[in-house]
Formats: C-alpha cells, structure tokens, sequence
C-alpha cells in the first residue's frame, strides 16, 4: 500500500485531528540536562501522576458562582458521564470567600453564596466520587477584588483549607507586594505540606512569569506558562505556543498548564474546539473543562469525552509532545510526542483560515525507525484505517483543522515512504 495514503474530509465543518503513535521514541524527547534537574527536584506528593482532569467555575461563569450552581454541576459532571472519563475535580474559582477576614484572621465562604459553608460543599462532592478545589491569589487580594488573598497568610490558609478537607489548590498571582514569584509561590507550597496528612494538588497560577517551568516542578503539580486564555482562536493558539516552549519540564507529578479549556463557550466552532482539546491531549496539558455542563450540547459532550483523545493525554509515560516542523508562513504544523508501548503521537495542524493542505509526517520528523510500519486509527472517527504504513503518513487537513491518528508498530518493511 502507498505509505502515503491521503485521507479525504468528509465535511467542510468537522474538523479531524491527528496523532500518530508509532514504535520508537526519538532520542528528541529525552531529558535534557535541565529537565532532568526538574525531574529530580520534583514535589513528591503523590499527585498529578497524569494530567489533572476536572471542571472550574471561572471561564462560563466569572463570580456569578453559589452552592447551588456548584452542587447542580457535579450532578451534570456524573450524568453526563464527563466523571467517568475521567473528569474528578470541581474547582471553585475566584469570588467564593467573604470580602473580608474575620476577626481570628480566617478566610470564611461567602455566606450568601454559600451558606452551608465550604466544608459541607466538600463533603457533598466528596460523597459523589469527586474532589473539591479552591483558589486563592499569592498577593494581598485575589483577581476580582472580591475576596483577600492569602499573602502572609500561607500557614492558616493551608490548614484552614485542609481541615475542610480540599482535594486542590489554584493559586493566582494579584495585588502582589513586589516580591519575586519564586518567593511568595514557594511559600504556599511549604504551607500546603505541612498543613495536614492529605495531600493537596497545587496549581501554580503565576502566568508564565520568570520562567515557572523552570523551577515550578520543585513546588507545584503544575504551572501556568502563559497569561489567561480567551475564548478565541487565536488566544488558544498562542497559549499552546508559549507552552510548547517548556516542554522538556513536563513529567508525571507536574505539568506545564496553558490554562483551562474554552470548549462549549461559544467563542470558536466545534471544529476550532476540535483542534483545541487535540492540542491539550498531545502537550500532556491538564483538561479543565469550562463551560457550563448541565447544559451541554452534544456536540461539545463528544469533544470533551473521547476516550481516546483522553487516553492519550492521560498516557502513563507521561512525556509533553511538542511541535517538530512548521513551514509555509507556520501556518502548517506537526507535533509529536512519544507514548507508552513503544508509540509516537503526532498531531498534524493546519492554522490558515483558507484553503486544505496536504500534510506529511515523515518518520524522521516525528522520532519513528525509518522502515517501520504501523497501522493507522483516527481517533475522532473511532475507525482503523485500511492498510499499513511505513516511511510517512500524509493527510488532507481542512482550514483551522486538525487530522488526529493512533498508530501502533506492526512489524518492519523494507524500503521506505514511496
């Protein structure tokens, strides 16, 4: 069979994604010295082993945020079979506490949003199988102004959080004093280890600053490495571009983060969503969804709980993919990454706003033998392709369109892409 085989779009508004995974990891994604270094000085909490997987409040909506939107989303997470995809945390962003401290010093709920208060929260969530995060910001008030932040108050905060039993922990980066980022984050993550005998997922959300990849893995179980994404095309494109820079620092218990998923909000088109949940599952990015779940389309269902989409995000090798070629005016790309059982996901991307291309993965490009051959799944059709392949696989991609392949070693051929 031509090794080249060209992959026909069926129609001109789905979009297709690819990711390859083939035998042979290129020696590209080894750790380099520095990631190494990380790899050594990594928080051990036991946590984040793989890509953390959840809901937040923040992208849909804002602060309009209360007890009884928080509850009703964790019955639409299990309904709509989102938590058995794996999708356990609800996370309460910003706009959750009471405007002020009281008197002792203690950050409290908000008692019109949540009169119950945040441990009976917790405990609802906890006895539907799922986890609880909460926010803080490390300055003197979080981003909304709404509620103060926990700068100086690391210690209280932390075992305030813990005895109400918090599975998760994002911490922004407002109304700071003037400290460095590599003093008030660390300060945080001390306070959380010694804040009770549960661990707590820290989320280190400091927008890329002074390089967060870079030491962030001795702190945190993942680490914001750009700014707040928008619900646009364009905005999700430079988020997943700035974290590709970091790739090499990813690794199971802590993981480069480019902020939550914008799927369902209605800023892009299904397909547009398409590209953007490919792009999170192949750089190992944590998949936090933000839309409102109990209302969720069906079209937006299927995108956020493919499970082989997830599967290669969660893959227990734990290794970022990242992008490997670009070419005409980088509106054409290929990403790659290896997976566990000796594959290689490869993702290939057209960015122009006009016009279907013809892309190839070569085998050098993406780190495969040269003479191996695999064969081919599309994991948003959920079908094998006819065939195998050795050499290079090219496929016609739409505009703003992805193609997306598992590809699994089936021996070797002799000669190469025709």
């Amino acid at each position: 069979m031509d090794s080249s085989y060209a992959f026909q779009r069926r129609s001109p508004v789905v979009l297709l994604c690819v990711v390859l995974a083939a035998v042979g990891a290129s020696t590209a994604w080894a750790a380099t010295p520095a990631g190494g270094a990380a790899r050594r000085s990594l928080v051990d909490n036991g946590l984040g082993r793989t890509p953390q997987m959840g809901w937040s409040s923040w992208n849909h909506f804002g602060c309009n945020i209360n007890e009884m939107t928080i509850r009703s989303t964790v019955d639409a997470l299990i309904s709509t079979g989102l938590t058995k995809a794996g999708y356990t945390y609800v996370n309460l962003d910003d706009c959750w506490a009471d405007n002020q401290r009281t008197k002792e010093g203690y950050m409290a709920a908000d008692p019109k949003k949540f009169p119950s208060g945040i441990k009976a929260l917790v405990d609802y969530v906890h006895s539907k199988g799922l986890k609880l995060g909460l926010y803080s910001s490390a300055g003197t008030r979080t981003c909304s102004n709404t509620m103060p932040g926990s700068l100086g108050y690391e210690d209280i905060d932390a075992k305030t959080f813990a005895s109400w039993g918090v599975d998760y922990f994002k911490y922004d980066n407002c109304f700071r004093d003037g400290s460095s980022e590599t003093v008030r984050f660390p300060r945080m993550s001390f306070a959380l280890r010694k804040a009770g005998r549960r661990p707590i997922f820290y989320s280190i959300c400091e927008w890329g600053m002074r390089k967060v990849a870079t030491w962030g893995g001795q702190y945190g179980n993942s680490w914001r490495t750009a700014g707040d994404i928008k619900d646009t095309w364009a905005s999700m494109l430079s988020n997943i571009d700035t974290n590709d820079a970091y790739a090499r620092y990813a690794k199971p218990g802590g993981w480069n983060d480019p902020d939550m998923l914008e799927v369902g909000n209605g800023g892009m088109t299904n397909g547009e969503y398409v590209v953007h949940v490919s792009l999170w599952a192949i750089a190992k990015a944590p998949l936090i969804i933000g839309c409102d779940v109990r209302t969720v389309s069906k079209e937006t269902l299927e995108i956020l709980s493919n499970p082989e989409v997830i599967a290669i995000n969660q893959d227990r090798l734990g290794i970022q993919g990242k992008k490997v070629r670009k070419y005409d005016n980088d509106e054409i790309e290929i990403w790659a990454g290896p997976l566990s059982q000796r594959r290689t996901a490869v993702l290939l991307l057209n960015r122009g706003a006009t016009g279907s291309r013809r892309i190839t993965a070569a085998w050098s490009d993406i780190g495969v033998g040269p003479g191996l051959a695999v064969e081919a799944r599309d994991v948003w059709k959920h079908e094998t392709v006819p065939g195998r392949f050795t050499g290079s696989l090219t496929a016609e991609v739409a505009p703003h369109s992805c193609r997306l392949f598992v590809l699994t070693p089936v021996g070797r051929q002799q000669g190469g892409a025709s």
